[in-house]
């Protein structure tokens, strides 16, 4: 069970302190003057387009990168004064992990824990426990290159907390792997996060992201666009989704001039047979809303309030995005 591991912190409420942080590959800034928060015992998810800088930014977390300017603080220590002290703290798995394949599993966990510093007489345990976390007690004598990719997966995230870090920094861990495994990992991940660990997480599956992510970090060119805590009470208040399906085929062009004189209501998706629009939270909006739409003569068949998931989220946060993009 993961929940009888309690995973040791100082007393701050953020684990992660970035500030003024850019980072420069030959000719091109890859982070641009970034500063942010990561609460403690968070779940935070990291999502933008490909080349945004999501993997540059958990390197330089993880002490694995060198900033060209900034602060980093992990857990209370200055990630580019103290790296190896940060590494202790800290929990990595790269996009492209790489396990030792002619080792078994009791080995590779072993090798791991010994790597991090763990004593000698602590190893056995912490690999024992580590196994039981990710349901590879079966398999500790099997060599990996026989394991499936997600045991394998399953075994490379073993390696990267089985010194109980404050901090799991994970880049792209569900990729290539199938529904269930993806799913085993979401659970592993809400699990960790009960403990008490704090996750950041690299993904493209907002599906998957959103069954246990706490936090939104969005970047795009090296910039955050948003980052904010999701499904709080703060977070509910500032938009409500609402899905209008019509009854017969309505032109968006249409749906936009109805919409236009209402005050905070944002036309999101459109097609023919259905519309998603932002609108305030509070049911006067609603109400003009579906006014303004059956007054304006649109056959409305399903008019239903619902919450932002990721995906939408993601999509229009970046929309807005790259909007303001064009404008500049």
């Amino acid at each position: 069970m993961v929940s009888a591991t309690h995973y040791p912190f100082s007393a701050a409420s953020d684990i992660v302190q970035i500030r003024n942080l850019s980072y420069e590959d030959p000719g091109v800034r890859a982070l641009n003057n970034l500063s942010f928060n990561v609460a403690r015992g968070s779940v935070t998810a990291l999502v933008g387009p490909n080349g945004a800088g999501k993997s540059t930014l958990l390197r330089c977390m993880a002490a694995l990168e060198q900033a060209f300017d900034g602060d980093i603080s992990v857990d209370g220590i200055d990630v580019g004064e103290q790296a190896r002290e940060c590494h202790r703290r800290i929990g990595y798995l790269s996009d492209f992990y790489g396990l030792y394949d002619s080792l078994s599993v009791r080995q590779c966990l072993t090798y791991a824990a010994l790597s991090q510093g763990l004593l000698k007489n602590a190893v056995s345990s912490a690999v024992e426990q580590t196994a039981q976390q990710l349901n590879l007690s079966l398999k500790l004598d099997t060599i990996s290159k026989t394991l499936s990719r997600g045991q394998r997966q399953r075994l490379a995230i073993g390696q990267a907390l089985i010194h109980t870090p404050a901090l799991l920094i994970l880049d792209e861990p569900a990729s290539g792997l199938d529904p269930e495994a993806r799913h085993e990992l979401a659970t592993l991940f809400s699990q960790l996060r009960a403990a008490g660990m704090t996750l950041i997480v690299s993904s493209h599956i907002l599906a998957e992201l959103d069954e246990y992510s706490t936090h939104l970090l969005v970047i795009r060119q090296g910039c955050i666009v948003e980052n904010r805590a999701l499904n709080s009470d703060s977070a509910r208040a500032e938009r409500i989704h609402v899905s209008v399906q019509w009854a017969q085929p309505v032109e968006s062009r249409l749906v936009a001039q109805l919409i236009a004189p209402l005050g905070g209501v944002e036309l999101v998706q459109t097609s023919a047979h259905e519309a998603l629009f932002l609108v305030p939270p509070e049911p006067c909006a609603r109400q003009a809303l579906l006014s303004a739409l059956v007054l304006g003569g649109l056959p409305v068949s399903a008019f239903e309030p619902k919450q932002e998931n990721l995906h939408q989220s993601y999509l229009r946060i970046m929309q807005s995005a790259n909007q303001k993009g064009d404008q500049q």
